[in-house]
């Protein structure tokens, strides 16, 4: 019984030492697997602690995206309302409708409930043009705020806007204050004459802050304004410079008319002199021709050679009379329009061949060469053939006067479209500048050793140019001294006829 027992404690005692040692071996393993779940915990409070921050990350990130976002579109907002804006203010030259305009447009199409624009008179003070969410007892007020303002003055010297956004928090605040405002921005409007106003928009505490890009697309607004406003102007200028010239165009004009009446009144009452003058002359100077013929025919008896002689100077001189006389006649008429021009069909070839042989005899006392060279495809002109001749021989004439012995003269002419051109030019001493201007002055005779040799009227050439003018054609000269003349004539093609004539040199 006492072997039974002891072994019945001994197998207790074993068991007791089994279990304990399996208890131990499970504390053991319970302590490993609560450090495993230690371990495991700490690990997923970093990556839960790291989630959270990547979270707050992301809430910031979508904060600072959605106010970039806001102000992206708030920037396209003020872009667009500026498109909109420019578009009204740039279709007008008018600087009332500029400030209507701007009026309406700050109105709907920028979200200011203040709105103030100022521009400088000539004395540089400050008036009001535009006053948007302003009571009119208020807007002296608010100028006078903003015009001594050390902050805005400053910043309107540098051409740079003033604004809740920059501007120091002293400065901000007593802007605020006055204009009852606690966002705003203040922008200089500049033209190319320098500053010419300011414009001040602003909003109340509850609306959104003044963000740079608000401060920005003011001040493109009030380049845009600038703009405008120095386009009107200068429009205005250009109208009323354009209204003085006309003005001056019309008193001048007036002045014209009235100086050209009178000199017509005085053409007039000249060629009536002359003409009068010239009929008067005629009698006594035939007279005085047929006396002196009488005599030199000794039909009154015989008379001695030196009166004779002195007969024969009086008959030349009457004669010389007489051709002054008909051409002073000849230019009064022309000149008053009484002179008639009888145009029959004329070969122009034909008429020069009629002028040369009639001065051959003095082309040759001077052996002067003379040339014709006449486009063939010259039609027959209408033309009054004494009148005409009358051109060719003043022209011709005035060549061989003035062309030294074995020199040249040549007329040649040309068909150009509807008029045919003519160019009576001679290699003599030529015309100075000086005198060109004058050559077809009445009277005028150059100054020069030949014309002071050989008498002359100064007639023959202003006949000449009235003439082709009474034929509808013009003239003009052109010289270099001691190489030449050449004297230039048109004369309208009005005869569909081609000329039969063919034209070499002579």
């Amino acid at each position: 019984m006492e072997n039974f027992s002891s072994y019945i404690l001994g197998g207790l005692g074993l068991a007791a030492f089994v279990i304990i040692g399996i208890l131990i071996l499970l504390l053991v393993n319970k302590n490993e697997k609560i450090n495993l779940l230690a371990r495991s915990f700490e690990k997923l409070r970093r990556s839960f602690n790291d989630l959270d921050e990547q979270a707050k990350l992301i809430v910031k990130t979508d904060l600072e995206l959605n106010k970039a976002q806001e102000e992206l579109d708030k920037r396209l907002g003020g872009l667009d309302a500026l498109q909109r804006i420019s578009r009204l203010i740039s279709t007008t030259l008018d600087e009332a409708e500029i400030f209507s305009r701007l009026r309406q447009a700050l109105t709907l199409h920028l979200a200011f409930e203040k709105s103030l624009i100022l521009i400088y008179d000539d004395r540089r003070n400050l008036n009001c043009h535009v006053a948007i969410g302003i009571p009119d007892r208020n807007i002296p007020v608010f100028m006078a705020a903003l015009e001594n303002h050390a902050g805005v003055g400053a910043a309107m010297k540098r051409g740079n806007a003033f604004s809740s956004f920059s501007a120091p928090k002293e400065q901000r605040e007593s802007i605020a204050h006055a204009c009852d405002a606690e966002h705003f921005v203040v922008s200089p409007i500049l033209s190319k004459e320098g500053i010419i106003g300011m414009i001040f928009v602003g909003n109340q505490s509850n609306a959104a802050a003044i963000t740079q890009g608000d401060e920005e697309i003011i001040s493109i607004l009030t380049s845009q304004i600038g703009q405008a406003l120095e386009n009107a102007r200068l429009f205005e200028q250009v109208y009323r410079s354009r209204q003085d010239l006309e003005a001056k165009i019309q008193d001048r004009t007036k002045q014209l008319e009235s100086a050209l009446a009178e000199v017509r009144n005085i053409s007039k009452t000249k060629s009536d002199f002359v003409s009068a003058v010239s009929h008067e002359l005629r009698t006594p100077l035939t007279s005085i021709k047929g006396y002196a013929s009488i005599l030199m025919q000794g039909k009154l008896g015989n008379i001695p050679e030196p009166v004779k002689e002195r007969l024969g100077k009086i008959n030349t001189h009457s004669d010389n009379l007489v051709q002054l006389i008909n051409e002073l006649l000849d230019i009064s008429r022309i000149e008053s329009g009484k002179a008639e021009m009888n145009l029959v069909p004329c070969g122009l070839s034909a008429l020069i061949d009629s002028i040369h042989d009639l001065l051959t005899p003095q082309m040759k006392d001077k052996n002067i060469q003379f040339i014709k060279q006449v486009d063939a495809n010259i039609p027959t002109l209408m033309l009054d053939p004494s009148q005409a001749n009358r051109i060719f021989i003043n022209l011709i004439g005035n060549a061989i006067k003035f062309t030294p012995q074995g020199g040249a003269i040549s007329v040649s002419a040309k068909l150009n479209n509807d008029t045919v051109t003519v160019d009576v030019a001679d290699t003599g001493i030529g015309i100075s500048k000086n005198d060109i201007g004058r050559l077809f002055d009445e009277f005028y005779r150059v100054d020069n050793v030949i014309n002071q040799n050989v008498k002359g009227t100064g007639l023959g050439l202003p006949l000449a140019k009235k003439i082709v003018e009474a034929h509808g054609g013009r003239m003009w000269v052109a010289s270099t001294v001691n190489k030449g003349t050449t004297f230039h004539f048109t004369l309208p093609v009005n005869q569909p006829l081609k000329a039969n004539t063919q034209d070499d040199q002579t």
